[in-house]
């Protein structure tokens, strides 16, 4: 029982949450989660599976550490070893820098609106990846995306912003937005253009200027209804070849997909 409320103590600090804003979430008392976190007090069937559905992870990673996915970044030269029956994602350099220049630019362009937290920023990646991918058969950013309650997620997105808050490019700020918990974060650089390319920065326009006026409900319903999504299994790693079988509501192919 200790080790779970660990597991549950090290997921909510690595997203950012005090015990308040958790125990909120999960609708519990503060007192009540610290003492789940210090193995005192046994989780419910429900509470495991809303704590999951909370941190976007299956019911198994509470148990099994081995069942949630890690991301690493590649250093130079390094080779990455898989452990047996381990997740395991690798993000290459270029990869890295890919991502870092292009968050810096959908936060400097959009980051300052009330709704843009982190759940509106994991969709805005989706659909910028999977419209450029379904434009260009190329990949964007190439994030990896998993299939959870809230929308589409991306694998790499926590482990990339550690190390942009480490470098200094980002401030994370925890913030409310209609008396929800959200968690922001506030760029401290301009992006660097040269590893962005011109067509890629007019997909980027596109998705934002679509979607970046909603909030975290909404733009978590709308992508409950791309193919790419329906498509996948609950949990499952979100294919991107899936989206040349988009609707007609959703395709990039022939410019904006209409927004209902």
């Amino acid at each position: 029982m200790a080790a779970l409320g660990s597991r549950v103590r090290r997921f909510r600090e690595s997203r950012g949450l005090n015990q308040e804003a958790l125990a909120k979430l999960l609708g519990v008392a503060r007192p009540t989660l610290s003492l789940i976190e210090t193995g005192k007090r046994k989780l419910s069937a429900e509470e495991i599976k809303r704590l999951a559905d909370i941190f976007d992870v299956s019911v198994d990673a509470f148990f099994d550490e081995s069942k949630s996915p890690q991301v690493f970044i590649r250093k130079a030269r390094a080779e990455c070893k898989k452990a047996a029956g381990e997740i395991r994602i690798d993000v290459p350099r270029k990869n890295l820098i890919k991502f870092r220049e292009v968050l810096l630019y959908i936060l400097n362009k959009v980051g300052a609106k009330p709704d843009i937290g982190e759940t509106v920023l994991y969709k805005l990646l989706y659909f910028i990846d999977f419209d450029y991918y379904e434009r260009y058969e190329e990949q964007l950013v190439g994030a990896t995306y998993k299939k959870n309650k809230y929308g589409p997620t991306p694998l790499e997105f926590a482990k990339v912003a550690e190390q942009m808050i480490k470098s200094g490019d980002l401030r994370k700020l925890p913030d409310k937005f209609f008396g929800y918990p959200q968690t922001k974060y506030l760029p401290l650089r301009r992006p660097d253009l040269s590893f962005v390319s011109g067509r890629e920065i007019e997909v980027i326009n596109r998705v934002l200027d679509r979607l970046s006026d909603m909030t975290a409900a909404q733009i978590s319903e709308y992508s409950h209804h791309d193919v790419p999504w329906l498509s996948t299994d609950e949990g499952g790693l979100i294919p991107y070849e899936t989206v040349f079988y988009r609707t007609a509501a959703y395709t990039a192919r022939a410019g904006d997909a209409v927004v209902s």
